[in-house]
């Protein structure tokens, strides 16, 4: 069955590259919009939030309520699921590769091994090195319901400071929805008959597991914006490498 492989984007009038630089300056175009008007994220928030009467004797200044979203069950059960699905997925992609390589001569698709090898890639070195490994843990920037404005007790801090004072599992940039957008990525490895199947529930659930963290008060908005374009820049830089004037001269020298 013939594959929408994302090889073939060079045929195309833009190669991976000019994606990837489009991708990369459109992140941190973001990034500065966020950064420069916080309110953005400060206002999405407060429109999860609910407030409440503080105890007795608290603070006149303490901020008190909570983010109903994150009390509901049903929502705690789907975002289970949504956090575990792109490690499931993975899995999965990994058998494929191994099964891959039990080809042999003729019937090995060197094309469908190099987009498995890129996908994998791409979670390795996206949601799990770039977000949870480097930006969660040296940007230190707390949550929405750690903060005073929701009843913690850190200060805010906008996008892309390094000025909060998290000192783990911190919110920028949500490593959920790095996961989410990295799923959907995976249009462009699937068989065409797959890939229209599978679309629209990639798509929505893409979509809904950052939006869940947004309305449990886990993240901020620019959190879950960022760190799902995160994964579609590293996909695309990936697919640049694999796709190199280099790896082209030495395909026709072989």
């Amino acid at each position: 069955m013939k594959t929408f492989s994302p090889i073939a984007m060079r045929e195309t009038r833009y190669g991976a590259t000019d994606i990837f630089k489009f991708l990369l300056v459109a992140w941190f175009v973001l990034l500065a919009i966020f950064n420069l008007f916080p309110g953005i994220d400060q206002g999405v928030s407060a429109y999860f939030f609910t407030s409440a009467a503080c105890d007795a004797g608290a603070s006149l200044l303490k901020v008190c309520g909570y983010f109903p979203y994150r009390e509901e069950f049903g929502l705690q059960i789907l975002r289970t699921i949504f956090l575990r699905l792109p490690y499931l997925a993975a899995f999965v992609l990994l058998w494929k590769l191994v099964e891959c390589y039990g080809q042999f001569g003729a019937t090995f698709d060197a094309d469908r091994a190099r987009d498995l090898k890129i996908a994998i890639g791409a979670l390795i070195v996206g949601p799990i090195i770039l977000v949870n490994f480097i930006l969660k843990t040296y940007w230190g920037r707390p949550r929405p319901f750690s903060t005073i404005d929701f009843g913690g007790a850190l200060d805010f801090v906008p996008a892309g400071s390094m000025a909060g004072k998290c000192l783990s599992n911190c919110s920028f940039v949500s490593g959920e929805a790095a996961g989410a957008g990295w799923l959907l990525c995976l249009v462009f490895i699937m068989p065409r008959a797959s890939r229209r199947a599978l679309f629209l529930p990639l798509a929505a659930i893409s979509l809904l597991a950052p939006a869940l963290r947004v309305a449990f008060g886990a993240h901020y908005l620019s959190d879950v914006v960022l760190g799902w374009l995160s994964s579609f820049v590293v996909f695309a830089g990936i697919l640049a490498l694999t796709d190199s004037p280099q790896r082209e001269k030495k395909l026709k020298i072989e």
